[in-house]
């Protein structure tokens, strides 16, 4: 009999790259046979579920004061994020917790209610949230691994935001949910990178929890990319797909962009989006398109000679390379995080992070190299299917290890 899973995670609709891995891992599950509920933050944006009736009230951090005090007592397993979780438990009898993004609008102390009714708990880290306080490792832009070993260090940086208070906050929750506390509650973390489960080795979490498996490429997806032939006649441009933010490094991208005779097209938005159309408006190089739905990014990739990765944080196993090689488009990356593990000689090239001059070098070269699409896409769309990674996960909800 296939296992009913209780898939949890803070925000339920497409936002971010937790939320579509969620969303995918729960379409894949059901349609392998298993009975799946979901767990998360009640929100005016979420997809609908027939479990939205137990989601945990909305909180937020914007408010009043005594909202504030709530927020703060919900990160600390306090109030009625007990309750909430219960119902559901007591109502959908899951044989598997699989938990995702819970810090700040749910609690980990949802791991812990789990452990006490002995039901195997596994948890997929989306950031570093469990070995650095401010998720991210990195401290007023730049890279930082202080709090692996110090989480006072939050505090001692202003890491969030700058704010002492909300610095006093991230302490206070990982004071709470320390290494031991959740050792003792989880099965299995799942790492999707080995840069990750090294960085939580490092961060004194037991190694014989963590457990390395990649992201998959959405079913849908992975279905057209499949049936469909690979683009073989590129046209004339290489581009960005993400977020216009300081970690992305779309900085470094468009300073190298800017020197060259080649064309850039950007897909996204973000903080620094208006911005940098101001100050890039005379490179007629460059173009920005604003957000794609999915299948303008796939129209996108599946034309481009190339897309570009120039992160300057420690990304985990990013999306954007994984896409992007499903469509048969090699990746530029920066050698940062999980990025170098999924790019080699034949499907990308990569680059020193946060340096503009390795970066216009890399660009150079993949514009004039002859790139074999039909198989990157091969080799990417064996690697990331969702066959292989339910396989993976099958084992660890059965066993707790994925050997």
């Amino acid at each position: 009999m296939k296992q009913r899973v209780l898939l949890v995670n803070k925000f339920y609709y497409r936002r971010g790259g937790d939320c579509v891995y969620l969303l995918n891992l729960e379409e894949m599950l059901r349609s392998r046979g298993h009975e799946v509920a979901v767990f998360a933050m009640d929100y005016p944006e979420n997809s609908p579920s027939e479990w939205s009736q137990y989601f945990a009230p909305e909180i937020t951090f914007q408010g009043g004061a005594l909202q504030k005090i709530k927020a703060v007592g919900r990160t600390l397993g306090i109030g009625d994020i007990n309750a909430a979780f219960t119902s559901v438990l007591d109502k959908f009898k899951p044989d598997v917790v699989h938990l995702n993004n819970i810090h700040s609008y749910l609690s980990p102390q949802i791991a812990r209610i789990a452990r006490r009714r002995g039901i195997k708990v596994v948890w997929t880290l989306h950031d570093y949230k469990l070995i650095c306080p401010s998720y991210s490792c990195r401290c007023h832009g730049e890279i930082c691994e202080r709090c692996f070993t110090d989480k006072s260090q939050v505090v001692r940086q202003r890491c969030m935001k700058g704010s002492l208070g909300a610095s006093l906050i991230a302490w206070l929750e990982a004071k709470k949910w320390d290494t031991s506390t959740l050792s003792a509650a989880v099965d299995s973390f799942i790492c999707p990178s080995e840069f990750m489960a090294e960085k939580m080795a490092q961060g004194r979490f037991p190694k014989g929890k963590i457990v390395t498996l990649n992201n998959f490429i959405a079913p849908e997806m992975w279905e057209k990319c499949s049936s469909a032939p690979v683009n073989t006649d590129r046209d004339d441009y290489y581009c960005y797909v993400g977020r216009l933010s300081e970690e992305k490094g779309v900085e470094t991208l468009l300073k190298a962009a800017s020197r060259l005779p080649f064309h850039l097209k950007i897909a996204g938005g973000g903080p620094l989006a208006e911005e940098l159309k101001k100050r890039y408006a005379g490179c007629d190089n460059i173009e920005f398109l604003g957000h794609l739905d999915g299948d303008g990014v796939n129209r996108l990739l599946a034309a481009a000679r190339f897309s570009v990765v120039p992160s300057e944080w420690y990304e985990n196993n990013p999306f954007s390379v994984i896409e992007s090689h499903c469509a048969g488009t090699p990746v530029v990356g920066a050698n940062i995080g999980g990025i170098p593990e999924l790019i080699d000689d034949t499907d990308g090239i990569t680059f020193m992070s946060r340096d503009a001059e390795s970066l216009e070098e890399a660009i150079q070269e993949a514009w004039n190299m002859t790139w074999d699409y039909e198989n990157i896409s091969r080799k990417a769309l064996a690697r990331f299917s969702p066959e292989q990674h339910y396989i993976a996960l099958h084992k660890i909800y059965g066993t707790g290890s994925a050997l």
